[in-house]
């Protein structure tokens, strides 16, 4: 059986302890065994990166530069590859696959202008013959955990900008689908980075509280679940690490009683039930202004959704695939049962879906849910699958009011042709990311990604120049060139620059 090892120091961990099943969401058996790892591994990680940085960060940005360029043209190189790698892993159709691997790559092209973005400040004759600079240096060793829903596009959300800055990064993925994370690390030495810059370990909590807890790691970016979020950014701050930490979405799409219902509808398909569901920018919740409006959306809704093509990742006419395993099924599916014995109404249940020929796949039909109220549990947490909730709004007030009382504050989208309301909205609502009849609204890569309340902890959000920011330091210099004279001044009184 294959099996997925870590990568450091340009090489492999050694004899792993440990192993951990990855399986094919598509037939419900396991496809390879991957190694888990904890602080012995880590530690020759973080001493290959020691070993590695600092020449790294003293090759200037441009060669840095020039490394990622490289690497950019050898995954464009071998998309259709990654693309079949993270779908079967994953589960993602082919299509939403290569989104995946090409929304990374937005970064690093980003991340291919770091000579740019790590320009400092300059102030001439701040005091008498005095210059005073400012400089971005490297923090030196960050790590990165991410998910299992974007193995392609999270890390390279966090690798390209760091490595870019400097520093060398060490990234733990998701253990249920770490293939597509090695084999960019694989690529980016292809192009030129020294062994140690990127290098990739697996494991579950005992590797994650190894990373918290290692003192020569000064930042940790993390995305999952708002729970672990608190967790990794309350256990890394007590250990004098910067951390941003992404947590979990219940993003609301608004339906005003003047938006294009047909396209209304089509965005809806894919924002609710792309990648079945499991997308932190996922739209589970619609909330139509009036009741005229709730019931045009969901006459509309029922044949579109009924439409919907469940099928295996590598069907190119499925809308969507398989979920990741079989607990994420089993869980999605409870949620469904839960919101019924809540009082919401089942319009459509796609509990018990089954694909033939693949009956042991971990498929969840599409399920949409009328009559959610606020007070379900169902709707106060995130569900993660492809289940559409429809909360009616008696007008634009409380339609506002969801998505800002919400414990989420992830995205927002609304949908109408009344440009006051779209301004209004998007000033008030308490929510980091909002979609103007955008639904998925995740910032372009020279923009940066973050959300709100419990969807966010840390101050700094993903990629762009905020990015840039949590992987640098900032170091300012005040200097002075004798020009031969001295003036005998005080030299123990605090200097001036009148």
């Amino acid at each position: 059986m294959r099996q997925i090892d870590h990568l450091i120091a340009g090489g492999g961990g050694g004899k792993a302890a440990r192993l951990g099943d990855v399986y094919d969401p598509n037939r419900g058996t396991v496809q390879a065994q991957v190694a888990l790892g904890g602080k012995a591994e880590l530690d020759g990680a973080v001493e290959a990166a020691k070993a590695a940085q600092p020449g790294w960060a003293a090759t200037n940005p441009q060669r840095r530069a020039r490394v990622l360029f490289r690497f950019r043209e050898l995954v464009e190189a071998n998309m259709d590859d990654l693309a079949r790698l993270l779908s079967s892993e994953h589960g993602k159709v082919l299509a939403d696959a290569r989104g995946d691997v090409q929304r990374g790559l937005d970064v690093i092209e980003f991340a291919c202008g770091i000579p740019h973005a790590l320009k400092g400040e300059h102030t001439q004759g701040a005091g008498p013959g005095i210059d005073v600079y400012s400089m971005r240096q490297p923090i030196g060793i960050g790590a990165g955990i991410t998910p299992f829903n974007f193995p392609a596009m999270i890390p390279m959300w966090m690798f390209g900008v760091a490595v870019a800055a400097g520093n060398a990064f060490i990234l733990k993925p998701s253990e249920r689908d770490p293939s597509v994370p090695v084999r960019l690390a694989e690529l980016l030495l292809e192009a030129g980075a020294p062994e140690g810059i990127l290098q990739v370990v697996h494991g579950d909590k005992e590797m994650v509280d190894a990373i918290l807890d290692h003192p020569d790691i000064a930042g940790i970016s993390f995305v999952g679940s708002s729970d672990i979020a608190q967790y990794v950014y309350s256990r890394g701050v007590a250990n004098g690490k910067r951390v941003q930490a992404m947590g979990g979405a219940k993003n609301h799409g608004i339906v005003m009683p003047d938006a294009d219902m047909d396209m209304v509808v089509n965005d809806l398909a894919g924002a609710a039930f792309g990648s079945a569901g499991e997308r932190c920018m996922a739209l589970p919740v619609v909330v139509p202004v009036g009741e005229d409006t709730a019931q045009r959306l969901r006459d509309k809704l029922i044949p579109a959704i009924q439409a919907l093509r469940v099928g295996l990742s590598t069907d190119e006419d499925a809308h969507y695939g398989p979920v990741i395993n079989a607990a994420h099924k089993a869980r999605v599916e409870n949620w469904i049962a839960k919101a019924q014995a809540e009082g919401g109404e089942i319009v459509i249940d796609g509990r018990g879906f089954s694909l033939q020929g693949h009956e042991q796949g971990y498929f969840v039909g599409p399920t949409l849910i009328d009559h959610v109220t606020p007070d379900m549990e169902s709707y106060r947490e995130e569900i993660f699958g492809p289940v559409l909730q429809i909360v009616r709004a008696k007008d634009f007030e409380e339609a506002v009011a969801l998505p800002s009382k919400h414990q989420y504050g992830n995205g927002v989208a609304i949908f109408t042709r009344n440009g006051h309301a779209a301004r209004e909205f998007a000033a008030r609502v308490n929510v980091g990311m909002v979609g103007i009849n955008v639904p998925i609204p995740v910032p372009v890569a020279y923009h940066s990604f973050g959300g709100w309340k419990r969807s966010a902890f840390g101050d700094t959000n993903q990629h762009g120049m905020e990015g840039v920011r949590f992987w640098t330091k900032v170091k300012t210099v005040t200097q002075r060139w004798p020009d031969g004279s001295v003036t005998g001044e005080n030299a123990f009184v605090i200097p001036t620059m009148g």
